[in-house]
């Protein structure tokens, strides 16, 4: 998979599938990191945006304001990130089930009206990224070449990977597994659940904030109802739940998915099919629901498992 995704855009030329790939790939890099606490922890949350946009805005807000490298606004926003997870993560985690999920929506948009009614971060309009020399220092290439900007998205979802999967390898990682499977169960057998729960949701949101940060990088102006909202929220649910909640490729396989469909509503509409894509998508998600809860990646390993047993059938 890793190899197809590296080689994909010397192969593909078209820049409006590279746009997608670049997309898809920042798309998958926060679903994987909203996958460690909804799918592997059990805590769905519907306010990933915020952690998406802190990236973004104080990446941005960095360089506009001080002239600061977008690396050090990128490293900056993660810790912005982890921190306002913490503040938030102490009192969500006191609720359950849709009761957190209900709160987090509650938080995101609490974030949202504090944003657009700050002027120092553009208010509503936004804040527009200034163009500087072509570099990797600045993170800014040509735009007839989106190759640096797929390699450098691609890195970014390894290294999101990687991070995650050690966090799943150790102690922590059966943790939240139990604390997924039976909260209660898990306090009586001395698991400190809302340490683990913490733990989950600071990894969970620094990675979320890297992609935001690269994303206000990449398309050089940041929104607030493109970054902190609700919508884009609901978007990285629906995608980690469509690629699979709990596994690694999941987000990655949703990711594609969902940019494929944002993208061409987008075309083909001209813009006037305003979250059509979400609603095509959601349509999607009860559908593969039905038939496979594990998502699409539920699906191919149920396929994967037939085809020796029909080839071993025609053998005979």
């Amino acid at each position: 998979m890793g190899l197809l995704l590296f080689v994909y855009p010397f192969v593909v030329k078209d820049a409006f599938w590279q746009n997608v790939a670049v997309l898809a790939l920042v798309s998958a890099s926060a679903a994987a990191a909203w996958n460690l606490l909804g799918g592997i922890t059990g805590q769905v949350s519907f306010g990933h945006s915020i952690f998406y946009g802190t990236g973004a805005y104080t990446t941005g807000y960095l360089l506009v304001r001080y002239g600061l490298s977008p690396w050090v606004g990128m490293a900056a926003g993660c810790l912005v990130a982890v921190a306002l997870g913490i503040v938030i993560g102490f009192p969500v985690f006191r609720l359950r089930s849709h009761y957190f999920s209900i709160a987090t929506i509650a938080m995101q948009q609490v974030i949202f009206i504090i944003v657009v009614n700050n002027k120092a971060l553009g208010a509503a309009t936004g804040i527009e990224l200034p163009l500087r020399e072509a570099s990797l220092a600045n993170l800014q290439f040509s735009t007839r070449d989106l190759l640096p900007y797929h390699l450098i998205a691609l890195a970014l979802l390894g290294v999101s990977s990687l991070a995650i999967w050690l966090f799943m390898q150790g102690k922590a990682g059966a943790y939240v597994k139990a604390i997924r499977d039976d909260e209660d169960v898990a306090r009586a057998m001395g698991v400190p659940v809302r340490r683990y729960k913490l733990y989950a949701l600071a990894l969970s949101a620094a990675i979320t904030s890297l992609a935001g940060s690269y994303y206000g990088m990449y398309s050089l102006f940041i929104d607030p109802n493109v970054v902190l909202s609700l919508n884009l929220s609901i978007a990285i649910v629906l995608v980690g739940v469509l690629g699979g909640a709990g596994s690694l490729w999941g987000p990655l396989v949703g990711a594609w998915v969902l940019q494929v469909i944002q993208e061409e509503t987008r075309v083909r509409l001209s813009g006037a099919g305003n979250a059509l894509d979400l609603v095509i998508y959601g349509l999607l998600v009860m559908l593969i629901a039905v038939v496979e809860p594990a998502g699409l990646i539920g699906i191919g390993r149920r396929l994967a498992r037939r085809l020796p047993v029909r080839r071993r059938a025609v053998q005979r």
